[in-house]
């Protein structure tokens, strides 16, 4: 919360000086607003609200309209298709929580783990990406290729690693220390041997036709 707290202040110091706010400090704070949400707020929403609705039989659409210093506004609908009027409208729901056999044990996905330095991952611009360790590089190429490209890739595909997305708006209860900040809410888990991330990232290549080349030692 501090550095939304931080860039809004930022924000209002160069309105009162007569300054105007860029573009990108906007989207910066578009972006850090719903990182909040997904990661804090929707899974209070969740715990809380689908509870309370489960008397509810019939399908609905609460849009809850927030003002700050103001009592919030819930608006219902029986028009589920009507997010498609707002053209600005973005959905937020979380991935399903992932239910694990050996919950807060031992892994339950055995794989022979690799040496942690050995992947490299060449774009056909020549970029090389080879980080300290196969996650490290595994997180670098998501971000160079886009995560919501890459996202878009792991929902069509179902590719997961342990049960779970490889990337993920939820933090899971049993892997969530391998899973990897991406920014804007997305997690990327890297519990997984370095064939297992090449051919994920080789998947990914395949799908957005971006002729990358994986290699390991």
């Amino acid at each position: 919360m501090s550095r939304l707290s931080d860039l809004y202040k930022a924000m209002e110091t160069l309105r009162k000086e007569g300054l105007p706010v860029n573009e990108d400090l906007e989207k910066k704070a578009n972006e850090l607003e719903e990182d909040i949400i997904k990661k804090e707020i929707l899974p209070v929403l969740s715990k809380t609200i689908e509870p309370a609705l489960q008397p509810v039989k019939r399908e609905l659409v609460l849009v809850v309209d927030y003002v700050p210093g103001q009592p919030l506004s819930v608006h219902l609908s029986r028009k589920r298709n009507f997010t498609a009027e707002l053209t600005d409208a973005k959905e937020m729901v979380l991935d399903p929580e992932v239910t694990h056999k050996n919950q807060g044990g031992r892994s339950d996905e055995k794989f022979d783990r690799g040496p942690a330095r050995d992947m490299s991952v060449v774009f056909p611009d020549g970029t090389v990406i080879a980080e300290k360790n196969a996650a490290e590089t595994m997180v670098a190429v998501v971000r160079k290729i886009g995560v919501i490209k890459v996202r878009k890739v792991v929902e069509e595909y179902n590719l997961k690693f342990c049960k779970v997305p490889v990337i993920s708006n939820r933090r899971d209860a049993k892997y969530g220390k391998s899973q990897k900040d991406l920014g804007g809410g997305w997690l990327l888990i890297t519990h997984s041997n370095n064939p297992m991330k090449k051919a994920f990232i080789e998947k990914v290549s395949e799908v957005l036709h971006l002729g990358i080349k994986v290699m390991l030692k």
